[in-house]
């Protein structure tokens, strides 16, 4: 790179550092790993990191930090009359909201916010929990005290950032005192117990009681705590005890496989930031639509709930910053997810990227962040989320796998897998994995594109699908995964269709894959549709609407002119698109299969599938307006 352009890249990345309030130092981008052999013409020189693409160097950016989850925590400390906050961030102002939390006044606590917010001055807040004493003290601080404060940062633009929690013990001076920050959430739910997963602000030892037992955890501040040894389909308070703090909620275990029982289990996706102002846009999560999905699972008595991508704006280079987003994203849920599982899966704007960037063509590449095993979308996800471990390993070890002793692609752990409860099943695809969002350069630097199932996915699925066929005990499949086979408005252009193109494909160290976007498409429908009797639907998002769309023998699946072997479906099941969870809409567009697509809606949505033995009736609702979008009898 000459040194002038050098200089002017330098230039432009002080300044957006500037304008940002913080920047990454070259030692954090720049970090000494090996290269994943994946990837092609990756290398290094004296400027750092580049990829090479038509004689050019694009060189990794060192690009300037958004906001990010540990420093909007604020580190609180305790002062003579409440607590201070410091943001890490001299050019943030905006305002501070906060109120207590009332545990034990309500089903599902949230903050009541206090009618005197706070300034935030160069990234620094102080509360008074002293002026909340007397009539405002309705969770009883002055008598027993300690408490519980819900806050809220808004920039100076009105732009909320981050829901945060922090509890506080004294009456003046004040402390801060063990807090659960995250959760607890209901995760992993089986006919014998479940694990409850929560985060604190400190590193301690906490505990879950529940049918009489203790479930003790070990020391820091991710807990993962599995209770065991309880009955089948039974309801069960669990108290957490963290430190000198408790927090009591339910549960009801699952059926004992292959019941039949009568339940019901939600799905939908796509509650990334949305438009029309207020909690539509929280960080990078629509929570005000989020908010009303859960109240509307809650209410309707769900045994847990499917949520397949896109549950963030996402699209980050930096951990803190995409953990920020999923903390808001968990904070929305957080109320009503102490009582259900909301089992989640991987879409496109789970991204987190490498920057590549050239100076004189003003171009960028993403690519999937590596070292894949530490830093990747698929790692960080993993990490954020409890899932169950029964997928496939990674990609290492396809036919296309250029070294048997290196890892070169993103681990599966935890963003693909399925689960059972009574006689259905939930396989979980990530049709968004070693996603490089920058299509163009595929080609020439490596990576997988939108919306393709790569060779081991697609094999575990072929192994996971005839293993769940010879289970006596499940009835029903269902497949779901963020990117449509079938897209029908706003993403006809890519998922798995592009147009019609089947020439899109991923590349491994700069060669091509064998199969097309389409033929890999056929190939799900080979094993989902013909060699199943059990698979009744795929449930997808990425667009932002509702439709189902039937997948049949007469449904047309190519464009007129197709030249690779055309596959033929021996049974009808459906596509249930609900990406209808708050991301800004998508309108209807014109495909060969739209005379096969019924119920379309840009209005929000959540599909209820009412499971009672062999019967399967599917009902969608506005959860915002409560007004019944659509129906389908999917028994068969």
């Amino acid at each position: 790179m000459p040194q002038l352009i050098k200089n002017q890249l330098i230039i432009w990345l002080i300044l957006a550092g500037i304008f940002s309030g913080q920047m990454a130092t070259s030692q954090e981008l720049l970090e000494a790993y090996s290269y994943p052999l994946s990837h092609d013409k990756l290398g290094r020189d004296d400027f750092g990191d580049f990829f090479m693409v038509n004689g050019k160097k694009y060189y990794q950016a060192i690009l300037a930090k958004g906001h990010g989850l540990p420093s909007m925590m604020g580190s609180p400390t305790g002062t003579s009359d409440g607590i201070a906050f410091d943001f890490q961030d001299s050019l943030l102002y905006g305002t501070l909201l906060y109120g207590f939390i009332p545990y034990g006044d309500s089903r599902h606590p949230q903050p009541v916010y206090f009618r005197s917010p706070e300034p935030i001055v160069a990234g620094k807040a102080t509360i008074s929990i002293s002026a909340m004493g007397g009539r405002y003290d309705m969770i009883g601080w002055g008598a027993k005290g300690k408490g519980t404060l819900g806050y809220r940062i808004v920039d100076d633009r009105g732009s909320m950032i981050y829901n945060g929690i922090i509890s506080f013990k004294g009456t003046g001076p004040f402390e801060i005192d063990d807090s659960i920050v995250e959760g607890p959430f209901v995760s992993l739910l089986n006919d014998q117990g479940a694990t409850i997963f929560f985060k604190t602000n400190k590193e301690l030892k906490a505990e879950v009681v529940a049918g009489g037992k203790t479930f003790k955890g070990k020391m820091g501040t991710i807990h993962e705590i599995e209770i065991k040894g309880l009955d089948p389909e039974t309801t069960y308070d669990y108290t957490v005890n963290y430190g000198d703090n408790s927090q009591t909620y339910r549960f009801k275990t699952a059926p004992k496989p292959g019941t039949r029982s009568k339940f019901t289990f939600s799905y939908a996706s796509d509650s990334r930031s949305g438009n029309g102002g207020g909690e539509r846009d929280l960080g990078g999560v629509n929570a005000y639509i989020m908010k009303k999905i859960m109240a509307l699972n809650a209410q309707t008595g769900v045994a847990f709930m499917q949520f397949t991508g896109d549950m963030i704006t996402g699209y980050k280079t930096y951990m803190d910053e995409i953990e920020l987003e999923y903390a808001n994203w968990k904070h929305a849920i957080q109320p009503f997810a102490h009582y259900f599982p909301v089992i989640s899966g991987m879409g496109n704007h789970e991204a987190l990227s490498n920057i590549y960037f050239n100076q004189e063509t003003g171009q960028h590449i993403d690519v999937d962040k590596f070292p894949f095993k530490t830093h990747s979308a698929e790692f960080v996800y993993a990490k954020e989320f409890v899932n169950p471990k029964n997928g496939p390993t990674s990609e290492d070890g396809a036919s296309y796998d250029p070294s048997s002793t290196t890892e070169d692609f993103p681990p599966y752990d935890e963003n693909v897998f399925y689960y059972t409860y009574d006689n259905v099943a939930m396989v979980v695809l990530n049709s968004d994995y070693w996603y490089v969002p920058s299509r163009q350069y595929i080609q020439h630097v490596g990576g997988n594109l939108h919306g393709y199932i790569m060779d081991m996915q697609l094999k575990w699925l072929e192994k996971t699908i005839a293993r769940l066929e010879k289970d006596k005990d499940i009835d029903h499949i269902f497949v779901t995964q963020h990117t449509p086979m079938f897209p029908n408005g706003g993403h006809v252009q890519d998922d798995m269709w592009y147009n019609g193109n089947n020439d899109y494909r991923p590349y491994v160290a700069g060669k091509r894959l064998e199969k097309g976007i389409i033929e890999r498409r056929d190939e799900l429908l080979e094993i989902v549709v013909n060699q199943s009797t059990k698979v009744r639907a795929v449930l997808t998002g990425d667009e932002h609407n509702y439709c189902k769309t039937e997948i049949g023998p007469a449904t047309e699946r190519y464009p007129e002119v197709y030249l690779p072997k055309r596959i033929e479906l021996t049974r009808t099941i459906y596509q249930i698109n609900n990406g209808a969870a708050g991301a800004p809409y998508y309108a209807q567009e014109q495909t060969p299969w739209t005379p096969f697509t019924s119920g379309f809606t840009t209005q929000n949505a959540l599909v209820f599938f009412h499971i009672e033995g062999k019967q399967i009736l599917m009902e969608v609702i506005n959860p915002d307006t409560l007004e019944k979008v659509d129906k389908l009898d999917l028994t068969k």
